[in-house]
């Protein structure tokens, strides 16, 4: 197995109060870290921060934390109180998110995104090292704002990264970076540009079914949802998806999200989704982890599957 193997968390179904003997459980099973994200269900730190307080074997990481939502300050105590929490156990994932996310359910303008992602990591990582900040940022100003608990270690920061700016960005001025929604087959392209040397963390989709078809079924509402966001689409089309998905699109952009879901090829939908037996879900994440992914980090897709019996079933060999 690889050395890390995430799976992410919360669970659906499961409250948060419950997640400590899911915690033990995953560490027994060898699961290595366990990953939140910050959309619209809990927050990205307050899983990992019961987490760090129950297991002491799991690393753990957030992918990933607007760098909209929060102000530059509140962000870097965020991080500062969970990477003393763990112990050295964090790695902090930040990204530009989406419109939808920021403006629709947050009322900020998403502005700028890849100057924002730029400077709010400079910002945090400074402030994380001690530093007293009094500065004006192309996206934001911060005046005389300092942290008053010291950071023994910085934790490794990487970005949420899709197209080759933000790429070249995290293998830059971060630690790496998070990928998602790409095939095994997309890993070398999107390392080509974040160079050697750096973390590549990745957040798998897994529909742990032997029925193709509803799996597939699953899968296409996914895409649809997810790769019509702009960030995305133009994501796929640097991967070389266009003549695949510019059906997709346009029946989406026409208002037939029915007809966009059928159009949807069922390549598309394997390279992108897990899915299949125990046996065969688990071949295709060391696809991954073999094409350079060092964090896969699988994502259950809930469709009333049985959770423990799917956490078994996916758990590293």
């Amino acid at each position: 197995m690889t050395a890390r193997y995430g799976i992410t968390i919360p669970f659906d179904g499961v409250t948060l109060n419950e997640h400590k003997a899911w915690f033990h459980r995953l560490a027994d099973l060898g699961y290595t870290d366990v990953w939140s994200a910050e959309v619209d269900g809990a927050d990205g730190f307050t899983p990992l921060t019961l987490a760090a307080a129950w297991e002491s074997r799991l690393y753990l990481g957030v992918a990933v934390t607007p760098v909209f939502t929060r102000g530059p300050g509140l962000l870097a105590m965020s991080i500062a109180a969970l990477s003393e929490v763990s112990g050295g156990r964090f790695i902090m994932g930040l990204g530009a998110s989406s419109a939808p996310v920021v403006e629709r359910w947050n009322g900020i303008a998403y502005e700028r995104p890849y100057a924002r992602t730029r400077d709010v990591l400079d910002f945090v990582k400074r402030a994380l090292a001690g530093e007293k900040i009094d500065q004006v940022f192309e996206t934001f100003a911060v005046h005389g704002f300092k942290l008053s608990r010291p950071v023994v270690e910085r934790p490794p920061i990487l970005l949420g990264a899709l197209r080759p700016g933000m790429l070249r960005l995290a293998g830059r001025e971060a630690d790496g970076a998070i990928l998602n929604w790409l095939g095994a087959g997309d890993v070398a392209k999107c390392r080509a540009e974040v160079g050697e040397g750096k973390i590549i963390a990745a957040r798998l989709f897994v529909v742990p079914t032997a029925d193709a078809d509803a799996a597939r079924f699953i899968g296409r509402r996914m895409i649809s949802s997810y790769l019509t966001v702009n960030a995305y689409a133009e994501f796929h089309r640097w991967l070389g998806r266009d003549e695949a998905l510019a059906p997709m699109w346009d029946a989406w952009a026409q208002g037939d999200r029915k007809l966009a879901n059928e159009l949807i090829p069922d390549s598309v939908v394997d390279e992108l989704i897990i899915h299949g037996p125990y046996e065969q879900c688990r071949e295709h994440v060391a696809r991954y982890i073999e094409a350079g992914v060092q964090i896969p980090t699988i994502a259950i897709v809930p469709f009333g599957i049985d959770l423990k019996e799917a956490v078994e079933g996916l758990a590293p060999r």
